[in-house]
């Protein structure tokens, strides 16, 4: 990625997680289980933690040109996938509908987040600049791998109900 001014940079991630959060929160709407429902209104009000940290940012560095230590560093990935990948949510999931869809559509999402929050950590000698995108893209690649885990679970579900397996 060219370098870009960290505002540019920021106004992106904000659309990013914005993007995200409408995603998250139609799926959420749309969803007919409600733990399903649950699992995807989790997902967009993490992503709305997202955009107000990012935008926070935003106005401290445009008012002083320097970003800000964070109290987002002390929060815990793990903690939100423990409370939203259950059994019950993978087992809602139909491998041909929407939420299996949309499952993998957030999956790409997440991907271009993190190569998003992973090249500005690398570009960046700020510390607090580094601090900031390395704790997003470490957060998404949480989302991902839980992600991941409820789109291999809905596979194989598939595969064992229409005997796909070759062996």
């Amino acid at each position: 990625m060219a370098e870009a001014a960290p505002l540019e940079i920021l106004k992106s991630a904000i659309l990013l997680e914005t993007r995200g959060k409408a995603f998250y929160q139609n799926a959420a709407d749309s969803a007919a289980h409600e733990s399903v429902k649950s699992f995807f209104q989790i997902m967009a009000d993490e992503e709305r933690q997202h955009i107000q940290m990012l935008a926070e940012q935003y106005k401290a560095y445009k008012a002083n040109s320097a970003f800000v230590a964070g109290s987002y560093l002390s929060e815990n990935h793990q903690a939100v996938a423990n409370k939203v990948l259950g059994e019950d949510v993978k087992s809602k999931i139909s491998g041909a509908g929407y939420e299996a869809a949309a499952i993998s559509a957030a999956m790409l999402m997440e991907e271009r987040a993190i190569a998003l929050y992973s090249e500005r950590a690398a570009a960046t000698g700020d510390a607090q600049e580094k601090a900031l995108y390395t704790w997003l893209a470490d957060w998404e690649r949480e989302h991902l791998a839980f992600l991941a885990d409820i789109d291999a679970e809905v596979k194989g579900k598939i595969w064992d109900d229409n005997s796909f397996w070759p062996f």
